[in-house]
Order: structure tokens, then sequence, then C-alpha cells
């Protein structure tokens, strides 16, 4: 029977979380309809925070890492899909409860697949991955609720992480005009050449004088910071701005009045990448293979391989990332 390689995480003593590259075969993953030949996985947040036990992220030990994954199927016993088929993975328990996408093959729910949208080849699905579709659902969200781009600018902070990177570039290709809120001053050129047309240095913005009220500004927001970032922008949405709540990298609370939501309208989006309708997910992953597709997908994804990926963990919880990385499964 095929062996393949696997990153897999293990919780040895019941306390402490490590990982390690094992063999496997098709038998030992979990149950699932459908059996994928992985081409790609990527590097998320997430995923750091699951291999190095830094956050309680696995629901259940040994599991197989990576939250997301595509490739062609070699094997289906549900008719939406036949082999042959390039198909993407990502969200519900994939790398968390459910052995993920870091492994020469997956076996998945077939309700949990999307077929791979016409135009989009499978190492763009994986530069995207999680990141790139919570950026697109970001957009989605907020654009329902009424952001066009002639409302006036959009900021996105945690600007250089995955998430942030994706949404300023498809935020300006489709017309916006975008700001972009950083820590990282040295990634200036970096942010504008993805569409940013201003960076705001984060270091200028002091908790200590957040307003309920202060001037409006925003008419959007992706916010991937949480806590006084998320609080400074709800005081500065325009009147009717939607502001999209997308990740909590500094902080998971939120201290603001109401004030911003009764007197000028704003909408604070909750955006769950993990739960979202199959009908909004394959929406949303048809229109990044279309009228949002990143422009520069290219200068901010790099290639690693599974026997890379310590590193790349340990620079994400270091803050040292940027961009998006792409796990080739040979």
């Amino acid at each position: 029977m095929t062996t393949f390689n696997a990153l897999r995480i293990f919780s040895d003593d019941g306390k402490s979380v490590t990982s390690r590259l094992v063999e496997m075969r098709i038998d030992d993953l979990d149950a699932g309809e459908v059996v994928i030949r992985t081409a790609y996985s990527s590097v998320n947040f997430k995923d750091a925070l699951a291999a190095t036990g830094k956050g309680r992220i696995i629901r259940r030990f040994p599991c197989v890492g990576g939250i997301d994954g595509c490739g062609t199927v070699v094997n289906s016993t549900d008719a939406r899909f036949e082999p042959g088929d390039e198909v993407i993975a990502t969200s519900y328990d994939i790398g968390v409860a459910h052995d993920g996408g870091y492994a020469g093959y997956m076996r998945l729910p077939a309700d949990w697949i999307v077929p791979l949208p016409e135009g989009m080849s499978l190492f763009d699905a994986m530069a995207l991955g999680t990141a790139g579709y919570t950026a697109g659902l970001a957009v989605e969200r907020m654009e329902h609720d009424g952001l066009r781009p002639g409302n006036g600018p959009v900021l996105v902070n945690g600007a250089t992480g995955g998430v942030g990177s994706i949404a300023i570039d498809i935020l300006a290709g489709a017309g916006y005009e975008v700001v972009a809120l950083t820590g990282k001053e040295a990634q200036t050129d970096y942010l504008k050449g993805l569409g940013a047309k201003e960076v705001m240095s984060r270091s200028a913005l002091d908790p200590s004088r957040i307003k309920p009220l202060d001037k409006a500004t925003w008419a959007g927001a992706v916010d991937n910071l949480g806590g006084e970032a998320l609080a400074w922008l709800a005081s500065t949405m325009q009147v009717g701005g939607t502001l999209a709540s997308v990740g909590l990298a500094a902080s998971h609370t939120l201290n603001t009045t109401v004030m911003p939501f009764i007197l000028r309208g704003v909408s604070l989006l909750g955006i769950d990448s993990v739960n979202t309708a199959m009908d909004v997910r394959r929406k949303v992953w048809k229109r990044l293979a279309s009228d949002l597709r990143p422009r520069h997908l290219g200068a901010m994804t790099r290639t690693v391989s599974l026997q890379d990926l310590p590193p790349v963990f340990d620079a994400l919880m270091a803050v040292q990332a940027r961009g998006r990385t792409v796990v080739r499964i040979d």
C-alpha cells in the first residue's frame, strides 16, 4: 500500500505539544468520502499555533496539521466528486480535529470540499488559502453591507500578514483607496507595491487618547488585530461604515462604546472563515478567481517543503513573517 510523508502533531505526555514528520498510509487517515492527492498546503497563524503548542488549537491528538490543502481527487464515494477533479479544502475541522493538508493525501468529508474555480491554479489556491479566503469573505461581507469604492478610504491593519497583504491587493485592484496600518515601517515599499496608497505607522496611535467618537475617516476597514486597534477603528468610521473583524493578533478584547454603532450606523462584521455556508464559500472562491483576483500574489508568496516548516512556524510566532507561504507536498 502507498505510503507518504505527513507532519503530524502529538502530545505524548498530555501536556506538551510537538510536531514531527512521520510515514503514513491512506488507511491511517481520518474517515471521509473523498481521497485527495495533496499538491499544496499553506501556512497560517493558526497552523503555527497548532504545531508549536502555543495555542489551544488541536482538539485531538495525534493529528496531521495543515488547515488548508488542495489537490486532485483519486477516489470518491460521493457523486459530487470524481477522480481527476481538482479541489480545495479549508476550514471546518481540517488540521485541528481531522487530519489536514500537511500530508501526501487527505481523506475528507465531501461537504467540506470546494471545486477549484475556473481560472485558478492549485498553487494559487494555496497562495490564497485560508488567509485569502478570509480576506475575500471580508470584502464580500462589506460590499453586501454597502461598501463601494466611491464611499471613501478603506484601512487594513496587520497589513504585512497573509490576510492583510491579500486584502490590500484585492481591494486596490477593485478600485478602493487603501490605507495600510503597520508596525513594520520597513515594509512600506512592499505594502505600496501591493496597492496601498498610504502607509500609516501603528506607533502613531495613542491608546490612551481613543475617543468614543473621533474624526470620521474610513468607509471600510479590515481589522486583523482586535483590542485597542479595533476600538480606535470603530471610533473613526464614517457614517454607514463597514468594519470587518478578522483576527486577534494583538488582543481578543474590545473596549469601546455603542456610539459608533447608534450615532453613525457603523456595522461591525464578524468574519468567520470556518463555518461559512457552502454557497457563500463557493461564491467567494469564484470571486477570488475573477473580480477579486490578487494582482501581486507571486510577490507576497514563497514556497517551502514539509521539511522546512518548523522555522516557518517560529517566524510566524515571532511576528517576523510577511505575506504567504505555500507548502509543496512531494
